[in-house]
């Protein structure tokens, strides 16, 4: 029981990364080009959050014995998958910030 809590845990705060609840002060709104990237990296974080959910409840079906574990390993895999392009691309957009923080002005 305290795997899931834990679990659903993380799904939320990858959810709240979105919104930066808490986090960072909103500048000026966004528009044009900027506003397509953050619906676009805020539709990506839900994607991810959604897919381990999913993988959660897949997991608690078939320990009831209501799914098929071809469902859970397939709902794993997704999240899995998810989350390493999620870093991935996290990994890419800090390194092109260092890269444009080394600039000369």
């Amino acid at each position: 029981m305290a795997t899931n809590a834990f679990a659903a845990g993380a799904y939320a705060a990858i959810q709240n990364i979105g919104g930066l609840k808490g986090g960072m002060p909103k500048v000026a709104p966004a528009t044009g080009a900027e506003a397509g990237f953050s619906s676009l990296l805020t539709s990506a974080l839900d994607k991810v959050g959604n897919a381990g959910a999913n993988a959660d409840v897949q997991a608690l079906s078939v320990a009831g014995g209501k799914a098929n574990v071809v469902d859970v390993v397939t709902a794993v895999a997704e999240s899995e998958t998810a989350i390493q392009t999620l870093v991935a691309v996290r990994d890419r957009v800090i390194s092109a910030y260092e890269e444009i923080m080394r600039m000369q002005i």
